[in-house]
């Protein structure tokens, strides 16, 4: 496929770029390397091949979203530095 300046002015519109004459021939370049690639690509027999949902076959590693007893605010409060009644006291930020 040939990459011409019209497409190249055209895909410059479509990411709200400004076109550089002096950048355009490294840009067309580029361009008809990735589509030499993809069309590479395309050449290769893929029939009989399952489609992937992930790259491991383990699948996905997020944990199951179970309901659990949340731990109570003494527990936690417990391992804060300096607390005080329910809440964690923290170093003053804001001045007035």
């Amino acid at each position: 496929m040939e990459i011409t300046p019209k497409m190249i002015d055209h895909l410059l519109h479509l990411c709200r770029l400004a076109s550089v004459p002096e950048k355009q021939a490294a840009l067309r370049s580029d361009l008809e390397k990735m589509v030499g690639f993809i069309e590479k690509l395309n050449e290769i027999d893929t029939k009989g091949v399952e489609p992937l949902l992930y790259m491991l076959e383990a699948g996905t590693c997020f944990r199951e979203d179970i309901a659990a007893v949340a731990t109570d605010a003494k527990t936690v409060l417990a391992n804060a530095p300096l607390p005080d009644n329910n809440y964690f006291k923290v170093p003053t930020v804001i001045k007035k």
